[in-house]
């Protein structure tokens, strides 16, 4: 019987380390364009629980048929800025983004005596919001590689003084308030104004807000997404698309406006515009991404992929702040759904992923080197669970 048991574990090892080889020799189809959709606020037992697919029948219904539903998706924190910062630098949160930067202020690097200012992860310690132009981004790694780019922000620039834009000919433009200001779109917002900075990744890097042109020909309002979509050339490699503080489910029971929020809005917005992305011809090597950007349970930290709870100052993985999912190690399960012609309908992985897992699949479809936390050893690509069929 020992030896027995002893074969079998010599067998299960190897079935471990076969699987382990070939998750690491996985490469990613050929997908050119990649469209990120970010919810809020909505973990994945209320949005796929009986409740949820009432509300909202076309996400929890309708798009996993069409596609894949990732059961086992986290985020990586609370509330929303770290959140939106991991997904487009692997910076994982400090104090001041996981208050939302109600406070739009500078971060201030700081040296530690156990690794200096940089991790081992790529992490640069110390606090604040805006990062210095130094800390690298999906967007500037893929200006680098010669990829396109753009966020398409729904609303901003309806009041140009409250949301900070300016007007280019591409329309309202670099939505964010005065460095060291206080961001009105933190507080109460009008009833025809729901942008909100706090959802819009990008405005977070001195590298983009400090480049004025760069930021007025790539973080836009969502009046530019239609016209993009109609030809494979002027559809951006990645685009972010951030709805308002209505459509993202974010404001519940009721909008700004009036009109009832939370999931049926968001089911309302998606059913606009998957069907335009899915028509358009630059899907034909697409890659949706739709998920949350953290659990709307109050105190929810579940997490995967690396995070740990109580880390403390000089861990590799989070130097600024003990926990990095402000109540624990992450921000709950959120789940996410993904639509491409490589994913084959009614898909289901149950595979643990996160917010860094995102970003590490998108740097893997575009052949770009992994930043922050997403070159943790524990954080993992979208794999052959995921992409299920082969192109054509």
């Amino acid at each position: 019987m020992t030896a027995v048991i002893a074969a079998l574990a010599v067998i299960l090892a190897a079935s471990a380390a076969s699987g382990a080889a070939a998750g690491a020799t996985f490469r990613p189809p050929a997908i050119k364009h990649v469209w990120v959709i970010m919810l809020e606020n909505e973990s994945a037992g209320y949005t796929f629980s009986a409740a949820g697919r009432s509300q909202a029948p076309y996400l929890t219904r309708t798009l996993p048929a069409m596609g894949a539903l990732l059961t086992n998706y986290y985020a990586t924190g609370h509330a929303s800025a770290d959140n939106y910062v991991a997904m487009v630098s692997g910076q994982a949160g400090n104090l001041p983004l996981n208050a939302d930067c109600a406070n739009y202020s500078a971060f201030h690097a700081i040296a530690s005596r156990s690794f200096g200012t940089w991790t081992e992860y790529g992490q640069l310690a110390g606090e604040g919001c805006v990062f210095p132009a130094d800390v690298p981004t999906l967007a500037g790694q893929l200006d680098s590689h010669g990829d396109s780019w753009r966020e398409y922000a729904q609303d901003m620039g309806i009041d140009a003084r409250r949301d900070g834009t300016v007007m280019t000919k591409l329309g309202p433009a670099c939505g964010h308030p005065p460095l060291g200001g206080s961001d009105p779109t933190d507080s109460s917002s009008p009833a025809n104004d729901s942008y909100a900075t706090r959802h819009n990744p990008f405005m977070y890097f001195q590298s983009i807000i400090g480049a004025r042109t760069l930021c007025d020909t790539h973080v836009l309002s969502l009046a530019p997404l239609a016209p993009d979509l109609q030809r494979a050339a002027a559809t951006p490699s990645y685009s972010f698309i951030t709805p308002n503080t209505c459509n993202d489910g974010h404001d519940w029971p009721t909008c700004h406006d009036g009109t009832p929020g939370r999931l049926p809005r968001v089911d309302a917005f998606l059913k606009q515009w998957i069907p335009r992305i899915i028509g358009s011809p630059a899907y034909r090597s697409g890659l949706i991404i739709i998920s949350f950007d953290e659990s709307g349970l109050v105190g929810d930290a579940g997490a995967c992929c690396g995070e740990v709870d109580s880390v403390g100052y000089g861990d590799p993985s989070h130097p600024n702040i003990n926990e990095p999912g402000l109540y624990g190690p992450g921000g709950g399960r959120v789940g996410a759904v993904l639509l491409s012609p490589f994913i084959r309908p009614g898909t289901i992985s149950t595979r643990d992923y996160n917010h860094y897992s995102q970003l590490r699949s998108i740097e893997d479809i575009f052949g770009l080197p992994h930043l922050g936390d997403a070159r943790q050893p524990q954080v993992q690509s979208f794999g052959p669970d995921v992409y299920t069929r082969a192109a054509g």
